[in-house]
């Protein structure tokens, strides 16, 4: 029988009342609620289920008067819609000239006969052109003056420490003392930092439907009407970092004893029997402090090809060599009865001579988050019912640990594509669950292989030294072919006359070659001072600096700060003329740096701030964004406020691809089953469209346009990219795979 839509929230609430009885007898007495520099909330989990609970009573004996209430209010929310349905499919990274190429060789038949059905073109991305920017242009319709993200880190001007940009956690504001005991009363603090609003809070506002999947910077979520969302990009683990791996070994002196960014074990052995304990989040309960940890045995088979786990009044799972383990949920106590619950994947990498353990970050468990990640905070758990446990780190494909070499490339991509396969796994039954309304899911796959694969597109690249570049050559192929696969199984929607399908990414790739620290050159400039007679070098985090001294100083990927007088605590250049003046100098010379060991200019323009942005926060902006060409990127040591000897340096991190570069080389996809009534589509035009096409008009604020014409089944721009603007390495307009000098060394022609 056909369900009507008065019956969808009455079946809606069912369902989440089913949920919520069995959740309720499983429930812990005490749940934890932490998060970056959070600490604890007693009872924080198992109050929202109660909550929740009455809720759904609520939804069900009221749902007949709000329905009156609402068609009187509102009517018939698709009356004026050009479209029922409109499905996003969001590909993080996705490069129009790789994917040009590789549907010219066959690999990615779906995504050809889609264009060949609508249009498929480069896709304008944000400035600067990196995804927590991108996707909150996605998300609000607005350049990052209106949205206030430039960046995945800040400075605080009061310190000159980094801060993130998207959200702000701190401590509950009281606690009770009980013995050596501090319990926090009430929640933490959580907001999100992203201004403006997201677009599917105004369509839930007209009674539109939406399902948000992994859409970046959406952590804290932001409640809304009419609709669910679960959390992307800047999520962070149970430990509060944004992704911190654990790595267990009984080599105490071997090549991976030291690293960064991860958190090593050195293991004893007894015969076949290993003892530890992994190390948890802060408990912030204890007056004392430290870390919550969870013990566990680790027994080696007689024939070293696998090993029991077991945790302590835990789970006990056998891991098999060079394979991933299932999700393994991993229970910290706090105190008082209070525990908070994490999981995790463990990789068994050795066994002989020495026993090597690989562990991901430990995620937030869905089926029993410590914090909200969802909106409603029942719909993550409603999921984890639905499919079983999932990831949810915003970065959850683990690229540090492979550029710290702990792991290698199977380790990284096996681990990449499970990811791959729960997100397809939800995005499908989103699809399927609406029948009218707004549905977007954002993979993360295509971005994070690119990254740490793309130098097998260029066998020349400085990370390849001593390496078969052969083996991995068609990794990014490979992700390309499964994305055109998933594209495979919408037939029946990108067939529906009454849906809209997109496939869009929020900017493409290049090169990654040569780093560039943009602090050494205004050391050598006369614009940074270290304190030290006569150094050359700092720490991270602008140890050292003088700032009495310093004019100038660059943190993140792109962008440089003047140190503002009134603005920075140390500041010492004066707002006006001199500041204009300075600014003016700095660009200038920028855009005339030449890499000494090519000859090539490596700035391709430098945006000033305050001249190219005009929206409320274009003075939270860096001073000055650095548009590099393709091959080059701020340098590692550059994004953390560090000062080295040399400006250039060869980049030999697996990390060898990027984006943060001038955004007119790494525009993003546009792929589509309606044509176009626009030539050039922007990132920034996709909200106003999705708008327009429920029939809604978008508020002022918006700086896009709309796409399509007002019948969408007609249009003047359809089919692929004219091959004859594409470049020689088959790449967009304005990408560039490899500089062009090295295009025939690479093999690229």
């Amino acid at each position: 029988m056909k369900k009507t839509k008065a019956a969808r929230p009455f079946s809606a609430a069912l369902l989440l009342l089913y949920l919520l009885l069995s959740l309720t007898v499983s429930a812990s007495v005490a749940q934890a609620y932490i998060g970056p520099g959070a600490g604890f909330a007693l009872g924080g989990s198992i109050l929202v289920l109660l909550v929740t609970f009455a809720l759904a009573f609520v939804i069900i004996l009221t749902w007949p008067i709000r329905l009156v209430i609402n068609l009187i209010r509102v009517g018939n929310p698709y009356k004026n819609a050009k479209a029922k349905k409109v499905v996003i499919l969001g590909l993080d990274g996705l490069d129009p000239g790789l994917a040009t190429r590789f549907m010219r060789e066959g690999r990615m038949p779906n995504f050809q006969k889609l264009a060949d059905k609508g249009v498929f073109r480069p896709l304008d991305t944000s400035t600067p052109s990196m995804s927590p920017v991108a996707w909150s242009t996605f998300s609000t319709g607005t350049d990052a003056s209106h949205h206030c993200i430039y960046d995945f880190l800040t400075r605080d001007p009061c310190t000159y420490m980094p801060t993130l940009s998207s959200t702000d956690i701190g401590n509950a504001k009281r606690v009770v003392n009980i013995g050596r005991y501090m319990v926090p009363i009430g929640k933490p603090k959580m907001k999100l930092l992203q201004k403006s609003q997201h677009f599917w809070k105004l369509l839930g506002e007209k009674n539109i439907f939406s399902i948000i999947q992994r859409v970046p910077i959406t952590f804290p979520p932001t409640p809304f009407k009419n609709g669910l969302l679960l959390s992307g990009m800047c999520v962070p683990d149970l430990r509060g970092s944004q992704g911190t791996f654990s790595f267990f070994s009984t080599d105490s002196d071997g090549g991976k004893a030291k690293f960064i960014g991860g958190e090593q074990t050195v293991l004893r052995r007894n015969g076949n029997v290993i003892r530890s304990r992994i190390v948890g989040p802060d408990n912030s309960m204890l007056k004392s402090g430290g870390r919550m940890t969870v013990p566990f045995t680790l027994t080696i088979d007689d024939d070293a090809q696998g090993a029991m786990f077991e945790i302590d009044d835990g789970e006990k799972v056998h891991l098999k060599l060079n394979e991933y383990s299932g999700w393994i949920e991993l229970k910290f106590t706090a105190g008082l009865g209070v525990s908070v619950s994490g999981i995790a994947k463990i990789y068994l990498i050795s066994t002989d001579p020495h026993v090597n353990v690989y562990m991901t970050p430990i995620h937030i468990d869905p089926e029993n988050p410590a914090m909200p990640i969802s909106h409603p905070e029942v719909y993550a758990i409603y999921l984890a019912k639905k499919q079983g446990k999932y990831a949810t780190l915003g970065f959850a494909e683990d690229t540090w640990s492979l550029n710290e070499r702990v792991i290698d490339e199977k380790v990284f991509y096996d681990q990449a594509m499970e990811v791959y396969e729960e997100r397809e796994q939800m995005f499908l039954d989103a699809v399927k669950q609406s029948k009218k309304g707004f549905v977007t899911t954002v993979f993360d796959t295509t971005d994070r292989v690119q990254h740490m694969f793309y130098r097998y597109l260029d066998p020349t690249h400085p990370a390849n030294e001593g390496k078969d570049v052969d083996q991995w050559k068609d990794a990014i192929a490979s992700v390309y072919e499964k994305v055109d696969g998933l594209v495979g199984k919408m037939d029946d929607v990108i067939e529906d006359p009454d849906t809209v399908f997109m496939v869009i990414s929020d900017h493409g790739f290049t090169n990654f070659r040569r780093g560039i620290n943009i602090n050494s050159w205004l050391r050598d400039n006369g614009y940074l001072y270290l304190k030290e007679e006569g150094a050359l070098e700092s720490g991270e985090w602008f140890e050292g600096v003088d700032w009495s001294r310093t004019k100038a100083f660059a943190l993140g990927l792109t962008g440089i700060f003047i140190n503002r007088k009134g603005r920075e605590a140390s500041g010492i250049v004066n707002e006006g003329k001199d500041y204009r003046d300075l600014v003016k100098e700095i660009a200038e010379k920028l855009e005339q740096l030449v890499d000494p060991q090519t000859g090539q200019k490596c700035v391709r323009s430098v945006a000033v701030s305050q001249q190219y942005f005009s929206g409320p926060y274009r003075f939270d902006a860096p001073d000055l964004l650095a548009g590099w060409e393709g091959g080059y990127r701020n340098s590692w040591e550059c994004a953390v406020g560090q000062v080295t000897e040399e400006v250039f340096t060869d980049n030999t991190r697996s990390w060898s691809g990027d984006h943060c570069v001038d955004p007119s080389l790494v525009p993003g996809v546009f792929l589509c089953n309606r044509a176009l009534a626009e030539e050039k589509p922007k990132l920034v035009d996709i909200p106003a469209t999705v708008m327009h096409l429920f029939g809604q008009t978008p508020p002022a604020y918006m700086q896009g346009k709309m796409l399509f014409p007002d019948d969408v089944n007609t249009g003047d721009v359809k089919g692929m990219l004219d091959p004859a603007s594409l470049d020689q390495s088959g790449a967009a307009p304005g990408a560039m795979i490899f500089p062009p000098d090295e295009r025939k060394a690479s093999g690229q022609s």
